[in-house]
C-alpha cells in the first residue's frame, strides 16, 4: 500500500480536486490541519457576496443552519477522502445521518468559520463523526454526521 501524499498546504485549488463540490456549493476555503482517519479542521470564510444571503435574511443576514453542517460533512468528506484516497475522483461520499446538532449563535458576513471534526468510529461501511464549528473560539454549532463512500 502506498504512503498518503498530503499536500502542506490544502487551498482551494486541492479542495476542488478532492471533492467533486462545485460553485456555489463549496463550503469549505481552506484546509489548516489533518491528519487523516482522525482529525480535521477547515475553515470558511463568510462573505455578503454568498448567494444565500440575497434571500436568508436581506435585512439581517445569517448563514443558514444546513450550510454550516454541510461545511462540516465537506470537511470531513476531505478527511475521509486522504485516509482513502483510491476513492477520489472515482467515488462520492454521501452524507447520510446527522444527530445531535444544535446551533448556538448565528454566522454572519464576516465571520471566519473554524470546522472541526474528529473521527468517533468506523462501522461497518459507516464513518461517524463529531463535528464542531468556532467563531473567534467561540462554539456556533456542533452535530454528530454520518457518511458513507458509494
Amino acid at each position: 500500500m502506498s504512503e498518503v501524499i498530503i499536500p502542506e498546504n490544502i487551498d482551494i485549488v486541492e479542495i476542488l480536486n478532492t471533492l467533486p463540490h462545485r460553485y456555489p456549493f463549496v463550503m469549505v476555503d481552506r484546509v489548516i490541519s489533518l491528519d487523516p482517519g482522525k482529525e480535521i479542521t477547515g475553515l470558511k470564510n463568510v462573505t455578503i457576496n454568498e448567494p444565500f444571503f440575497q434571500g436568508h435574511f436581506p435585512e439581517r443576514p445569517v448563514m443558514p443552519g444546513v450550510l454550516i453542517l454541510e461545511g462540516m460533512a465537506q470537511v470531513g468528506g476531505i478527511m475521509a477522502y486522504y485516509a482513502n484516497p483510491g476513492s477520489i475522483g472515482n467515488k462520492l461520499l454521501f452524507f447520510v445521518g446527522i444527530d445531535k446538532a444544535r446551533f448556538r449563535k448565528p454566522v454572519v458576513p464576516g465571520d471566519q468559520l473554524l470546522l472541526n471534526l474528529k473521527i468517533i468510529k468506523e462501522k461497518r461501511s459507516i464513518l461517524m463523526m463529531s463535528a464542531k464549528a468556532f467563531v473567534e473560539d467561540k462554539l456556533v454549532a456542533e452535530a454528530e454526521l454520518m457518511a458513507t463512500f458509494s
